[in-house]
């Protein structure tokens, strides 16, 4: 590595699009070298390098260490890696990419709705036709976690090499295990999802690699990043609300602290003509109200780009994680 910081984005679709459009909320705007390019950068930001692959080329990556931040889907992470715990760490679901790892079943095996009666069935199948029940998958690692927790072991992972929610009806497995997000291709294909067969609800996360090289530069930049998303994510739950200061203040910040979940930026003491807290947007009104009937005739309300605090949590649990690698 040049000693930057180097972020795995997803190279096309959705992946890409929600990527670009998370880190510009955060100010931050993805450059493709050439326009369509394989390598990039961040505007804004010194010493980043930013690499378009594949989601699962990224969790690859984020293993090996040859990247040090990446957007992928946690399905991935959790299937992929020999030992996710040790070798990444999980920054931040980011709200997109959402796809839930399932087990899913004929709709005509109405008395199986469980992963206990599978596991019946699986005995039975086996005593019936002398041979294991046949499993659809692309996820090999999670299938064998999920069904040895559940104590299933007679049945036989048939590897999916196309569209794996055909299998049961290709006659090439009996059940499979895929990702879904609304359920609409398992019903088509007259599959169910058992009950209790939702192995995992995934979506798109900041992963850290903790075998990277981490250079001075690259914890740098990825610290600003850091303070970016979070400032952008704090400020995007609040509003800045703005009031005439008075002789009671203490009484009516002590109220409204508890009353309405309101924060002081710049402290219950900060000197000044007008008082500025921040609210819960859903408290807003609330809170607007509450003043009023406190004597203050004038009260603005407004947006901020970011709400920056000196403790950011992200950047602590990654400085943490990489501590316990030096």
């Amino acid at each position: 590595m040049s000693g930057k910081l180097v972020i795995g984005l997803p190279s096309k679709g959705r992946l890409q699009e929600n990527a670009s459009a998370f880190f510009a909320r955060a100010g931050l705007k993805v450059r493709q070298d050439g326009g369509r390019g394989y390598t990039g950068r961040l505007d804004g930001i010194a010493n980043v390098e930013i690499a378009f692959l594949s989601a699962s080329e990224i969790a690859g990556q984020l293993e090996q260490g040859l990247i040090h931040l990446g957007v992928t889907g946690e399905d991935l992470i959790r299937e992929k890696l020999s030992a996710p715990e040790r070798d990444v760490e999980l920054l931040l679901p980011l709200g997109f990419g959402h796809a839930d790892v399932v087990v899913a079943v004929p709709q005509s095996w109405i008395d199986v709705a469980t992963m206990e009666d599978l596991d019946d069935v699986a005995l039975a199948f086996h005593r019936k036709r002398g041979r294991r029940l046949r499993v659809a998958t692309k996820y090999f690692n999670l299938t064998r976690n999920y069904f040895a927790a559940h104590g299933l072991t007679d049945y036989r992972i048939v590897e999916s090499l196309g569209a794996t929610e055909g299998a049961p009806a290709a006659g090439t497995a009996e059940v499979i295990v895929d990702i879904t997000s609304t359920g609409a291709t398992l019903a088509a294909n007259n599959l169910k999802v058992l009950d209790d067969g939702t192995m995992l609800r995934s979506q798109a996360n900041l992963v850290a690699s903790l075998g990277a090289a981490w250079s001075d530069k690259a914890r740098a930049a990825a610290g600003e990043i850091l303070d970016r998303v979070s400032a952008q994510a704090r400020a995007a739950k609040t509003v800045e609300v703005r009031f005439a200061s008075g002789a009671d203040d203490a009484a009516l910040i002590g109220e409204i602290a508890n009353r309405f979940d309101v924060t002081l930026p710049f402290g219950a003491n900060a000197a000044g003509a007008v008082r500025v807290a921040h609210c819960p947007e859903a408290k807003l009104y609330d809170l607007v109200s509450f003043l009023y009937a406190q004597g203050r005739e004038t009260v603005t309300a407004a947006r901020t780009d970011y709400v920056f605090e000196a403790k950011n949590p992200l950047r602590e649990r990654l400085t943490a994680r990489l501590h316990g690698k030096d």
